[in-house]
């Protein structure tokens, strides 16, 4: 188990979304601690989303690609845990493009576990995965030993980064640690995903797409929670083992859209059914009774507020997100686009 936060630490992919929010919660939470950030600044990374620290005396950016083993080569003798957020993350795009998210999402975890291996052992790791590994359940909770089901790229990927990781921790004895989490949103978030996108085609007057009858559901979490839990998993979770992390507002799409346009003042038939992905998932629930009872974690944020929060920051940062917004990513169908 980890004793605190380190004084230093490496987060990959720390100019995406979850690990933006995490680094700047990191420097809230413990200000003495040194963050190196690894990014290869791809799709859905924005430098713009650390203006505020990157000036910090704390923090170092690199900008390298850690599919390249020579990004890793002098990184890893210099930190005490790696938090692994870097990763190819949507669904949509993995179907259009999969050859992507196998080369991040299982290469790039293969080279640090390697890295480790060859050249500092005594490295905490923490892998970020996702609830997608489970893959559908339409009744009750996956918990972390429940067999994988992945219905797409993405999740094969992912699910794929943790049998690695896991094999590390066995074989080699490496101290590997994965968290599991649900839906993620709030601030800097990349508009090609479900709640940006929404908010962003709304505040356009754009039909706001929903695939298929709208009755998917997801369980949504405030990305500061989320943070939050990876400090619970870094500093009291034990080696080997899986948290999943969730925080119960389970949704149904149409149901969030709704919301979503209530918030904005905007009438409903802005919404537009479209044709549904390819082996969309209809439900995700995590049981995360472990991570509360074993590292006394739980969620702080109310769902609907920090939505109305999060709605809020994207109408008041549109300087933030205009630039992203291409056609491409606000697409109604982005699986389809090339």
């Amino acid at each position: 188990m980890g004793s605190g936060l380190p004084t230093k630490i490496l987060v990959t992919g720390g100019l995406g979304f979850i690990g933006s929010n995490f680094i700047r919660h990191i420097f809230q939470k413990r200000p003495g601690t040194y963050v190196l950030n690894i990014d290869k600044i791809g799709i859905g990374a924005n430098p713009a989303n650390l203006n505020d620290i990157k000036k910090h005396k704390n923090y170092r950016f690199i900008k390298g690609d850690i599919s390249e083993p020579k990004v890793l080569k002098d990184s890893i003798k210099k930190v005490d845990v790696i938090f692994n957020f870097a990763a190819e993350t949507h669904v949509d795009r993995s179907i259009t493009h999969p050859e992507q998210f196998i080369k991040s999402n299982i290469v790039g975890t293969f080279n640090l576990l390697e890295s480790i291996r060859k050249q500092n052992r005594e490295i905490e790791y923490i892998q970020i995965s996702t609830d997608e590994v489970y893959g559908e359940i339409l009744e009750g909770s996956s918990n972390e030993q429940d067999r994988l089901a992945c219905s797409n790229p993405y999740s094969a990927s992912k699910a794929s980064a943790d049998m690695l990781c896991l094999a590390y921790h066995r074989t080699y004895g490496l101290n590997v640690k994965i968290s599991r989490c649900t839906n993620n949103f709030g601030p800097f978030q990349f508009p090609e995903k479900l709640i940006p996108k929404t908010i962003i085609r709304a505040l356009k007057n754009f039909k706001t797409p929903i695939y298929g009858t709208g009755k998917n559901s997801r369980d949504w979490i405030y990305v500061i929670d989320h943070c939050d839990a990876l400090l619970h998993v870094q500093e009291k979770g034990r080696n080997g083992e899986i948290y999943n992390i969730s925080s119960g507002n389970i949704l149904e799409n149409i149901h969030l859209a709704k919301t979503i346009l209530k918030i904005l003042a905007k009438p409903d038939d802005l919404i537009a059914f479209v044709e549904d992905r390819p082996g969309h998932d209809f439900r995700y629930s995590l049981d995360s009774s472990k991570i509360r009872s074993e590292l006394s974690w739980n969620p702080k944020h109310e769902f609907y507020s920090s939505l109305e929060k999060t709605v809020n920051w994207y109408k008041n940062n549109e300087s933030w997100w205009k630039p992203l917004s291409l056609e491409k990513v606000l697409h109604s169908t982005p699986w389809k686009t090339e």
